[in-house]
């Protein structure tokens, strides 16, 4: 891309492996100008999570360029061969990158790029109606101009309505277990909320020190039992173009409704993890009873802190019975939650907005009034369905993206893959 011209084809805010994946896209197209601004110093995605043995729910091939351009020097493949691992990651045969592998990859990509702005922050977005361009400020005191925007802010680490503004040291989301997981193993007794993958890692992590420190675990979740992650492949089928059509032209009040019925096809965990931590139940129960507790169909209603102490409030949901739990440490997995970022406000009328007040999404990942103005990475399960989070799709609306900002394709867009039909 050409550097620093006066107004850029497109700026992305927010750096996630999305728009890390289109600005490795964009790198070698002479015919766009773009720039990226992330707030972080450096490419940081998910350390507090950087377990050991933790991997990707995706293949090597979910990185950030392969499904568009296998050809590509920011490939996972190229960048093993770079750090004279890749004989290492042949001979492991296993598809799954770690997950600090996978960052360290990342960051490894992005110290090639030309097109990023580390340390710095978006502080307001405004439109030029005469120019017909973005603007967007920055807290350094600086203004950029563009024609087309892509957001790829991410998604915040959500905490319920029950858990905000407690006292006390005890109380994390996951997003920062392993910075304050010292902290923790401190305290009497350690009490984990949610179901998905990163509460069953930290739980098996937990669990797996339970003697060397003495501290009673409970595992608490609203589902009804711990879902597995749905990996068979013609369910996989469903992350494809063929399925984003589909689900796309459904009606809002269908798609809202299956957004829900689907979190376990992406939210779930991984079976052999699953396995994995019965076996170590088993394991640890040979020597007596295991000092932890595993509650599901329990949801977190209240939480009160006194005197180092959690009391949460919980109702069993097929029995409509409340109860209470003590613990003195808490652990939020409850996963993260997109928010409209406050930089927006002053173009939110450029916008579109569907029934329940979120973006109403286009097909070509749009949502502004223009239909190719403003796109958005990884906030459109209501709209694009599963594939919206999925790490392997990335490529593909990276893809789609470039060639709204082109005009024309640059890199081929699969139309079809499945053998499957989901219409009538």
């Amino acid at each position: 891309m050409t550097a620093h011209p006066d107004t850029y084809d497109f700026i992305g805010i927010g750096l996630g492996p999305f728009n890390l994946g289109l600005a490795a896209l964009t790198e070698p197209i002479d015919e766009l100008t773009g720039l990226f601004i992330e707030s972080k110093p450096d490419f940081e995605w998910h350390s507090g999570m950087f377990l050991e043995g933790a991997h990707l729910q995706t293949p090597f091939m979910s990185d950030l360029v392969t499904l568009a351009d296998p050809t590509s020097e920011y490939s996972f493949l190229n960048y093993l061969k770079e750090s004279g691992r890749l004989y290492s990651f042949y001979i492991r045969e296993n598809f799954y990158p770690l997950r600090v592998e996978y960052n360290n990859y990342c960051r490894w990509a992005a110290a090639k790029l030309s097109s990023i702005r580390f340390s710095t922050s978006v502080t307001e977005v405004r439109y030029d109606d005469a120019a017909e361009v973005y603007v967007v400020d920055t807290d350094k005191g600086e203004t950029f101009r563009a024609r087309h925007l892509v957001l790829g802010t991410g998604t915040p680490p959500y905490v319920p309505e029950a858990c905000q503004g407690l006292g006390g040291d005890g109380v994390v989301h996951n997003s920062r277990y392993l910075q304050h997981k010292q902290q923790l193993q401190q305290k009497k007794s350690i009490t984990l909320v949610g179901s998905g993958q990163s509460a069953a890692e930290i739980y098996q992590d937990l669990l797996s020190e339970i003697d060397a420190h003495d501290y009673r675990l409970n595992w608490v979740t609203r589902s009804p039992r711990f879902f597995p992650l749905e990996y068979t492949k013609l369910t996989l089928e469903m992350t494809s173009p063929d399925y984003i059509d589909y689900f796309h032209k459904l009606p809002e009040e269908t798609r809202y409704s299956l957004e829900q019925r689907q979190k376990g096809l992406f939210k779930g965990i991984d079976g052999e993890l699953i396995d994995a931590i019965f076996d170590l139940l088993y394991q640890k129960g040979l020597d007596g009873p295991v000092p932890t507790r595993l509650l599901t169909n329990s949801a977190l209603r209240t939480a009160t802190y006194e005197d180092g102490t959690y009391t949460l409030g919980l109702h069993q949901e097929e029995q409509d019975k409340e109860f209470e739990l003590e613990t003195e440490g808490l652990i939020l997995a409850t996963g993260y939650k997109y928010t409209t970022p406050a930089f927006l406000e002053p173009v939110r009328d450029r916008i579109r907005w569907d029934g329940q007040g979120r973006y109403d999404v286009a097909r070509n990942y749009a949502i502004d009034t223009t239909g190719r103005g403003i796109f958005v990475q990884n906030a459109s399960v209501h709209t694009h369905s599963i594939t919206s989070p999925d790490l392997g799709m990335g490529a593909y609306r990276n893809s789609y993206i470039i060639g709204e900002l082109l005009g024309s394709e640059y890199y081929p867009v699969e139309k079809t893959i499945a053998f499957q039909e989901f219409a009538a």
